[in-house]
This record gives structure tokens, sequence and C-alpha cells, in this order.
């Protein structure tokens, strides 16, 4: 995949210690996977994600279910 191309958007739970992630959400609608990447590592590995477990995991996440205790 040319990930170069790909509009890559920050999350917004990204901390600005360091541990941030992209995501690149026209190629998502596209072809129903989501690209994932580390933004310290723009040219390192990208995770394909399918839509849907993207969307389950992100929903989690808002619900504050990987929060630790």
């Amino acid at each position: 995949m040319a990930t170069e191309t790909l509009l890559w958007l920050k999350s917004s739970y990204s901390g600005n210690g360091g541990s941030c992630v992209e995501w690149a959400p026209t190629h998502a609608t596209a072809t129903g996977t989501v690209p994932v990447r580390d933004s310290k590592v723009p040219q390192g590995p990208v995770l394909l994600v399918p839509a849907g477990a993207f969307a389950s995991f992100v929903g989690a996440v808002r619900q504050g279910r990987f929060d630790a205790s």
C-alpha cells in the first residue's frame, strides 16, 4: 500500500507524550479497512483493520473500557 498518498489524521486520544496513533479515514470509506500507524514512524508498518472492528475498538475507548484501574 502506498501510504504516502493517504490523508492521515492523528487520534484525539493521543497525548503529547509521543504515543500517537494515526488513521486514514478516506481509505476506510473506500475499502472497508482502516489503516493505522505510529505517527512517530510514518514510513514504518501499517496495520489494516476491518472497519467494523475499528469502530468497536473506538467505541470501547470512548466508554473507558481500557482505562487503567
